[in-house]
């Protein structure tokens, strides 16, 4: 079965960690692109412009390879491989995490360290409200105006959620579907598109008076 299924942090989240002196703050965002990050670091650059270090981490999508750890500073590992470590253990993505630090004085030593950045983004997801969400996949429908009323009669009737639509000289409308309902979905709504049974559609069915087009993927 496609997995289709991923769990994010509904809004931002903070937390903090004291060490010797030394103090840690964490903020957590919900993020969707890596551009957000400049974006993260810049406000808190501002909020906190005495900090010494403003390590972090984030993942993004649903595959293992969309990820980034910074230690702005710290010793190489000690900082934003526990912050991206407390991500993973929380089984979350589409999330960024910018820990903090004011120097108090006192070395922790690398393991210390380590343990200062964990539990601060540790702290930080612990407040924050994790939520699911899917995987979407994005069709174009294009039709005369002719035939609107009977496609948004079956869109309707299938229960299929209708992101943008415009009735012009020609009309169109997008659609989204889960991941996991893609094929079965497109199946049912060709089927009823057509006054077809299941079993005389397959994968190479036109519709004449509407065209369908798969253009995208969107996490929501």
């Amino acid at each position: 079965m496609v997995n289709d299924t991923y769990q994010t942090i509904e809004q931002s989240s903070e937390g903090e960690y004291k060490e010797k002196g030394s103090k840690f703050l964490a903020y957590a965002y919900p993020m969707e692109t890596e551009l957000e990050l400049d974006t993260f670091l810049a406000a808190l650059k501002d909020i906190h412009p005495k900090a010494r270090h403003y390590c972090y981490a984030y993942k993004l999508g649903m595959d293992a390879n969309r990820y980034r750890a910074n230690d702005d500073g710290e010793p190489s590992g000690t900082a934003g491989k526990p912050i991206l470590g407390q991500i993973q253990s929380f089984g979350l993505t589409n999330v960024c995490i910018v820990v903090i630090r004011y120097f108090g004085g006192t070395k922790l030593g690398a393991s210390g360290l380590i343990h200062a950045y964990k539990e601060s983004a540790k702290s930080a997801l612990e407040n924050a409200t994790i939520v699911q969400k899917y995987l979407y996949v994005f069709y174009h429908m294009s039709f005369n105006y002719d035939q609107m009323g009977h496609i948004l009669n079956v869109l309707k009737e299938l229960d299929i959620e209708i992101s943008e639509k415009k009735f012009e000289t020609s009309c169109s409308a997008t659609i989204h579907i889960r991941l996991s309902a893609e094929q079965s979905t497109i199946h049912r709504l060709k089927a009823k598109l057509l006054h077809k049974s299941l079993e005389e559609i397959n994968e190479e069915t036109d519709i004449a008076f509407c065209k369908i087009s798969k253009f995208g993927k969107q996490m929501l």
